[in-house]
């Protein structure tokens, strides 16, 4: 792996957001389906379209997302979307049983779907911008790994937090609140490296 390519800020600033953010996301995948069986008594078919809403929304707005970045641009679009996620984490922080799947879970969800939809999209771009012929199969599978790794560490530290917590309610709380920091690393992290980057260009 050329480590030219962590010489731009944008790069390196994509490459940690993606980790930071993934590590949220995978922890959110994780735990919120042992919530909704174990806490709201779903069962294991009625999770799945549990996260229908999630799915929807990303699919739709992924659709406009070509349109919307022409007309804001790729930085814009992912900070938005990593607003979002960040908004959708905090609701989840504060999921009680008489919340229910709707208010707890199924809001939160349009919300991080929406905002993983704006943020992934322009990662990979940020991930691969401005590299070389002789690069370019390296930073993207440097984007690749980042997303991969990311997420299991990321999933890791927050089970060595919150896995011997034995309240389900409370443990999916401190998971989440574990993720929710990840986000603003990640949001801190493509601001200050991706565009303040594109600032100075």
């Amino acid at each position: 792996m050329p480590l030219s390519l962590f010489k731009d800020f944008e790069r390196t600033g994509a490459f940690i957001a993606r980790f930071f953010y993934m590590a949220a996301m995978m922890s959110f995948w994780f735990y919120t389906p042992q919530l909704m069986q174990g806490d709201l008594h779903f069962a294991p078919l009625w999770v799945g379209f549990g996260f229908f809403p999630m799915t929807m929304v990303m699919y739709i707005v992924a659709l406009k997302l070509p349109e919307l970045t022409q007309k804001i641009g790729n930085a814009r679009i992912l900070h938005i979307g990593m607003l979002l996620t960040l908004i959708g984490m905090i609701i989840v922080c504060f999921f009680q049983n008489s919340f229910g799947y709707w208010w707890g879970i199924g809001v939160p969800m349009l919300l991080i779907g929406a905002g993983q939809s704006m943020s992934i999209s322009p990662l990979t771009v940020s991930g691969v911008i401005r590299t070389r012929g002789e690069e370019s199969g390296a930073a993207s599978g440097l984007v690749n790994a980042v997303h991969q790794i990311g997420g299991a560490v990321g999933l890791a530290f927050v089970a060595l937090v919150a896995g011997n917590i034995n309240n389900q309610v409370m443990r999916y709380q401190v998971s989440m609140i574990t993720a929710t920091i990840f986000v603003i690393i990640a949001l801190i992290s493509s601001f200050f490296l991706i565009h303040s980057n594109r600032m100075r260009r």
